[in-house]
């Protein structure tokens, strides 16, 4: 079986494929500080309490956007599951072409993406991705990753609001009744939400309009990613799971045979 892992800045995201179906997700927190043998109990804890064996992972395949966890997590990979993680980075096989002035500068959760999208759905292709940051990717006809934005994610949006204004508190991240709030509470709520919406509409529109890619399809991914996608039209498709499959796709493309 196969251990996928995408470590965000919020969220560490692992998945287990079994041949080419995904047979479980979990996460963990990313920001807490934690030993090889912390990361390791916890991993085997985590995938036993979905009814596999440590012993049935046989790959593993990582990509970090976070470098200061790498050590610890990749060594308890090695320690606990007996297998040496593939890493996306320079050099690895995604089966797209990074045209953009500094390709080393895309975060491995942007390419993953990219792949993923391209993959299933075929380019041009807009990949929306919700997260810490909300990142907007374009994908060519061809498999060129060309170009993108990035935005904050709405959690950030949320927290710097309430971090910095002493009289606001924090609230729960979801769509109000009305964009006609009575009480703040839902004043923030239809800010973040609706300002979303907003943002995501304009940059994804911008986007078409500058590349000529007006029949791009847009797929968006990301946990917050479904409220937004609920409530407009330009995104086409919303695959929480997006990640994960790109994981997937990588590791296929670059296991020994």
């Amino acid at each position: 079986m196969l251990l996928v892992i995408d470590a965000g800045n919020t969220n560490i995201t692992l998945g287990i494929f079994s041949e080419d179906k995904i047979s479980g997700t979990f996460r963990m927190k990313a920001k807490q500080p934690r030993t090889s043998d912390e990361y390791g109990i916890t991993l085997r804890e985590l995938v036993e309490r979905h009814g596999i064996e440590g012993e049935q992972i046989t790959d593993v395949i990582i990509a970090s956007v976070v470098p200061d966890i790498m050590h610890s997590l990749g060594s308890a990979i090695i320690k606990y599951f007996g297998v040496k993680p593939m890493v996306v980075s320079a050099g690895i096989k995604t089966g797209i072409r990074i045209v953009t002035e500094n390709p080393r500068q895309v975060g491995a959760d942007r390419i993953v993406d990219a792949v993923a999208a391209y993959t299933l759905f075929g380019g041009p292709v807009i990949v929306v991705d919700f997260g810490t940051a909300t990142t907007y990717d374009i994908v060519g006809a061809d498999g060129t990753f060309e170009a993108g934005v990035i935005a904050p994610g709405i959690r950030t949006s949320a927290q710097a609001l309430w971090g910095e204004a002493d009289m606001l508190p924090a609230i729960e991240i979801k769509k109000p009744a009305s964009i006609l709030a009575k009480e703040t509470i839902s004043a923030m709520q239809g800010g973040l939400v609706y300002g979303q919406i907003g943002q995501t509409e304009y940059i994804i529109n911008q986007l078409k309009k500058e590349s000529g890619y007006e029949n791009a399809k847009v797929v968006a991914t990301g946990g917050l990613g479904k409220i937004i996608a609920a409530e407009t039209d330009t995104i086409d498709v919303y695959d929480p799971q997006l990640t994960l499959k790109g994981l997937h796709i990588i590791y296929q493309k670059n296991r020994k045979r």
